[in-house]
């Protein structure tokens, strides 16, 4: 089996690693000289969870059956359950690898905890409650990793705070543990055929520091003392990827891949309030401040819609058979959600000016739908605003993010870098997520399942 070796850097962003900075990053110039590259257009919606666990199935988050790192349980008001390695009904590369009675390697994957066997290693991703859970397999490997990096970080524990300097030591420990580790494997373990580690610091370098670094962004002072960090990271990640590319077999295919990119947060839209003002939502008491919307006792028999915060908006109907006490018409839902979504996508900024709103409906954009999806998947403002879900707000539009200090939001588009043993000639071409799982298949000599797209990143 042909070797394969991938590098997945969280959120790690196209415009910068190929437009601002390629030219100090000299690892990867060189590969972009001699490879195939450029942007990648993530899923529907360019989040974590559930982008990478399409990305390497080859089904979309539908099919999956999650939209987001929490999801309704079941059409209860209340039950949320997380997205982790139980619900990923479908195989990954790695799983077919396995099976193929080969060995592969999987560092920091989202979506590996709780651990399942297979022909190799698995060190679970940020997702895992911490180092005390079983979080690699085999279970003896978790020794090896204290013997060579000390206490594992798992995640930066707080990357929404205003400690700045406290997060970039953070960050710089836990992507320096991910490649430390990475290498030692690579120096102890020579049969692997797939190895794919995946460092969340760079998504964690752009929620807290992307205003110091973009001139649009609305909090973006020129000259701050922070202003050169993000490309000095890039810079590190460069070198770190050197590392690797020289312990590697010469016969090794590399890759080089982000679940999504970055973008400046312009502000936020409280979904909920706007939903109250409509008539949509209603509740039996009024906020006496800013309130999370667990808090909050909702009237049920008056509400047809309610919303969720995140990086996108999600929105659900209170439907007349499926919810406890729905009341929309379930043969009204269809003009109820071109409506509401036609409303949406015409809010604009506070001078009036139309901000750019996209809303999906999920059975219009993914092949089949599994379990309970948002009824609407809506991006404010393609992503520059976020969905803040608490009620009670001043005004629907608010610029200080009701979770923690955030600088960015996601954009649709990450990147790849696919790397031949030797290097070819330099392509760039735009792809989607669609390409990835069929290209790493292939790759290494393995079958394509028939389900999965003809896409592919060469």
């Amino acid at each position: 089996m042909n070797r394969l070796f991938v590098i997945g850097l969280d959120c790690f962003d196209p415009t910068l690693a190929f437009n601002w900075w390629l030219d100090d990053l000299p690892h990867l110039r060189e590969m972009t000289a001699r490879g195939t590259y450029g942007r990648l257009e993530s899923t529907i919606p360019p989040i974590t969870v559930p982008a990478w666990s399409c990305m390497l199935s080859g089904r979309d988050p539908g099919e999956l059956g999650f939209y987001g790192f929490r999801n309704r349980a079941d059409y209860s008001y209340e039950q949320m359950r997380i997205a982790d390695a139980r619900q990923v009904g479908s195989p990954r590369v790695w799983d077919a690898v396995s099976n193929a009675g080969s060995e592969a390697i999987v560092i920091g994957v989202p979506q590996t905890y709780p651990v399942k066997p297979i022909n190799g290693i698995v060190v679970s991703s940020f997702l895992t409650p911490s180092t005390m859970s079983a979080y690699t397999h085999p279970p003896s490997f978790k020794d090896e990793i204290r013997e060579t990096v000390g206490e594992y970080m798992l995640d930066v524990p707080n990357f929404r705070t205003e400690d700045k300097v406290h997060l970039l030591q953070d960050i710089y420990r836990m992507s320096r543990q991910r490649f430390d580790l990475v290498e030692h494997v690579l120096h102890t373990r020579k049969d692997w055929s797939f190895f794919m580690m995946v460092d969340m610091g760079p998504d964690r370098m752009h929620h807290g520091m992307w205003k110091y670094i973009d001139p649009a962004h609305p909090k973006h002072v020129p000259g701050n003392p922070f202003e050169n960090t993000m490309y000095k990271y890039y810079q590190f990640i460069d070198e770190r990827i050197g590392r690797l590319l020289e312990a590697l077999p010469d016969d090794t295919t590399v890759l080089v891949m982000s679940d999504h990119g970055a973008q400046a947060m312009l502000g936020g839209i409280c979904i909920n309030d706007w939903l109250i003002q409509k008539g949509y939502l209603n509740l039996l008491d009024k906020p006496a401040g800013v309130t999370s919307m667990d808090l909050c006792e909702i009237d049920w028999n008056r509400t047809t819609a309610w919303g969720a915060g995140g990086y996108y908006g999600r929105i659900s109907f209170n439907i007349k058979g499926r919810e406890p006490q729905g009341i929309v018409p379930p043969s009204e839902v269809s003009t109820f959600a071109g409506e509401l979504a036609r409303k949406l996508e015409a809010i604009a900024d506070p001078d009036g000016k139309p901000i750019g709103t996209r809303v999906y409906r999920p059975d219009q954009v993914y092949a089949r739908v599994e379990n309970i999806p948002p009824d609407l998947i809506v991006y404010f403002g393609n992503l520059a605003w976020r969905s803040v879900g608490s009620v009670g707000n001043p005004s629907i539009h608010v610029f200080e993010n009701d979770t923690g200090p955030d600088d960015a939001n996601h954009a649709q588009h990450g990147m790849y870098l696919l790397y031949p043993p030797g290097g070819s000639s330099s392509v760039y071409v735009d792809h989607t997520w669609r390409a990835i799982a069929p290209t790493m298949l292939e790759t290494m000599g393995l079958p394509v399942p028939a389900y999965m797209s003809k896409e592919r990143l060469v």
